[in-house]
């Protein structure tokens, strides 16, 4: 661990050390009671999160709660594991007591990642040892986009980043934005960074501007004594990211304002980055370390665990090369729930048959078509393990009823079985819906034009005879990928941006039965109002966008003794075992469907030629 001041200009205190405090002696007036415990405990956040909270401070935990409130831009860059929503929701509880009238913003990639912040205050809250916290609260209310805790006149908000126009109608004094990894830089510099320039009490700044003019002139106080009014507060909280990507931007700029001698504002910041051999032993199982260094690569090692940036993915796949085919946040296309009327998609599967909660995710892509460029966008996903064969059916359905799908494609192992599933199942049963394939081996590329002159005879959408199950060769997997990866290179191939402001609320009003699906492994959707789920689905969708980009960041290619190569995870990940076990089941499906729409554009562009067969009459003579 390593420690540098740097050369900020420390705003005044506007309370006494503990030194002198100590020198306090006599009897003390309520008020002068009151405002010095205030002040000690203001000096010494171990005490007062134990007295006011019930809970016990690391030394790591004390010097992160301490910087909180004692500097205006706090960045986190933590191991996974360091309990930063903990240590976050113990900050927030002690400001909104210990400065009355705050108003705290929690702000996440999503808002199940916000809501994780303010159930740690919740669970504080109920320990025995809180007694003195909870009889602060005052009130708390939860709503489909909005939970709030009222601790005397001051409130703690969880809101989804996604609303954007929501968030603009707050006036916060402190953010806290966790996963800031995730936080669009363009919703950091347009919606958060307004918050901060808010000033708090305007009008008694003026008036007490007034009368400390009013005194100095009299010679009553001096210039250096008038109060200084706190600044808003920004804490960011997030595990490390690559050096591309704007968490490491906004990282070497706080890193620069702390070190320069002239800087420029007077705002102070801190950056405290905590790697997993910093915190307690008590915090990690030794087990769980060596588990992550013999499951993960190097670089996510370094990331997730190290807090250390990055450069590049090491895979096939370049993660910096995905990030320039990722639609900025804002603008179209953007994740969609529901496609639209005028548009068509191509959607894939790679199909999983275990129930058990370990096995691989039954996977979909959608890509939304742009015929006149000929290039795609990824829009929808789905991935999910440990369900029923059901519940993937019906949300397979789902997908057909709510997408223009004018093709599909699918793994042949298991494809074969699931669409026999499908066409047999009740529920397609009553919608009188029968998939049907189309029987064209795509092998030989000397073939390719006849291939796909076949294609096109046998398509027929308006019959559902639109689906081709791809048999996986080793010649198709190689050309497959390279068409993956030469897609990403060339960006033909994008990925749907998150959605937020306009787009948010476009996708928040679409019409779908969002109580009949699945798409969590945990049961957590089917206890929440149709509204919330919405919220969810939509902001999970930006999650899948972002699993299918890590699963393709994993792939490895091998050559074999025979020149076969093969496209999988590493060795070691391969290795894995239990629930949350690395997959490549969402870039399988990815393969599938950028493969099918070089298909279908190429299908479209072929020429079928009209035979016209005749009688001619002969004689023999």
């Amino acid at each position: 661990m390593s420690w540098e001041t740097g050369h900020q200009i420390r705003s005044s205190r506007n309370y006494r050390t503990n030194e002198e405090l100590l020198d306090l002696e006599g009897f003390l007036e309520e008020k002068e009671a009151k405002i010095a415990l205030y002040e000690f405990l203001r000096n010494n956040m171990t005490f007062a999160a134990d007295l006011i909270l019930g809970v016990k401070l690391f030394p790591f935990q004390h010097m992160a709660v301490k910087s909180m409130f004692e500097t205006d831009y706090f960045l986190g860059v933590w191991s996974r594991g360091m309990s930063k929503s903990f240590t976050t929701g113990i900050y927030a509880a002690l400001d909104a007591v210990l400065n009355q009238g705050v108003e705290i913003g929690i702000i996440s990639k999503s808002f199940r990642q916000a809501k994780m912040i303010f159930k740690k205050i919740e669970d504080i809250a109920v320990k025995p040892e809180a007694g003195f916290f909870r009889q602060c609260i005052t009130k708390t209310s939860k709503s489909n986009d909005e939970w709030l805790m009222e601790i005397g006149s001051s409130r703690i908000r969880a809101l989804p980043l996604g609303d954007g126009e929501k968030l603009r109608g707050f006036r916060f004094h402190r953010i806290i934005i966790d996963e800031f990894l995730l936080m669009p830089e363009r919703i950091y510099n347009e919606v958060i960074v307004p918050f901060l320039s808010v000033v708090e009490n305007p009008t008694q700044r003026d008036d007490l501007y007034r009368l400390e003019s009013r005194l100095i002139e009299e010679g009553k106080m001096t210039e250096e004594e008038r109060y200084v009014w706190p600044n808003n507060k920004l804490i960011a909280l997030s595990s490390a990211s690559y050096k591309f990507e704007y968490l490491y931007k906004l990282y070497s700029q706080f890193e620069h304002l702390i070190t320069v001698e002239q800087q420029k504002d007077k705002a102070s910041r801190c950056i405290m980055q905590y790697s997993y051999d910093c915190a307690p032993k008590q915090l990690y199982d030794e087990n769980l370390i060596n588990q992550a260094k013999a499951t993960m690569s190097q670089s996510q090692f370094e990331r997730e665990f190290g807090a250390t940036f990055t450069d590049d993915s090491s895979g096939y796949f370049k993660t910096s090369k995905m990030a320039l085919c990722t639609i900025e946040d804002g603008d179209l296309p953007c994740v969609e729930v529901k496609g639209e009327a005028d548009s068509e998609y191509i959607l894939a599967f790679d199909p999983s048959w275990s129930q058990t909660e370990s096995s691989d995710d039954f996977a979909i892509q959608i890509l939304k078509i742009y015929p006149d460029t000929q290039k795609v966008a990824l829009v929808h996903s789905y991935a999910l393990s440990g369900t029923s064969l059901k519940n993937h059916i019906d949300y397979f359905l789902f997908c057909l009823e709510n997408f223009n799908i004018v093709a599909i494609c699918g793994d042949y192992n298991g494809g074969v079985q699931f669409l026999q599933a499908c066409n047999e199942s009740d529920i397609f049963k009553q919608k009188s819906l029968k998939l049907k394939t189309i029987e064209v081996p795509f092998d030989k590329p000397e073939e390719y034009q006849n291939d796909l002159r076949s294609y096109k005879t046998q398509y027929n959408k308006g019959d559902n005879k639109n689906v081709i199950l791809r048999k996986p060769t080793s010649n198709w997997i190689r050309q497959a990928n390279e068409l993956l990866q030469a897609n990403f290179d060339h960006q033909r191939l994008y990925f749907g941006s998150r959605a937020i402001d306009d787009n948010y609320t476009r996708q928040k009003k679409k019409s779908i039965d969002i109580q009949n699906i699945k798409f969590l492994r945990s049961a957590e959707d089917t206890k929440q109002s149709p509204a919330a789920k919405m919220i969810d689905f939509i902001e999970h969708q930006s999650d899948m966008i972002n699993l299918t980009k890590n699963e393709c960041a994993l792939i490895q290619i091998t050559t074999t003794a025979q020149g076969t190569q093969t496209f999988d995870l590493p060795a070691n990940l391969r290795r894995q075992t239990g629930p949350d076990k690395a997959r490549k089941d969402s870039y399988s499906a990815l393969v599938l469907a950028n493969w099918m729409s070089k298909i279908y554009f190429d299908s479209q562009n072929c020429q079928v030629e009209d035979v016209i067969e005749t009688f001619e009459p002969t004689f023999i003579m």
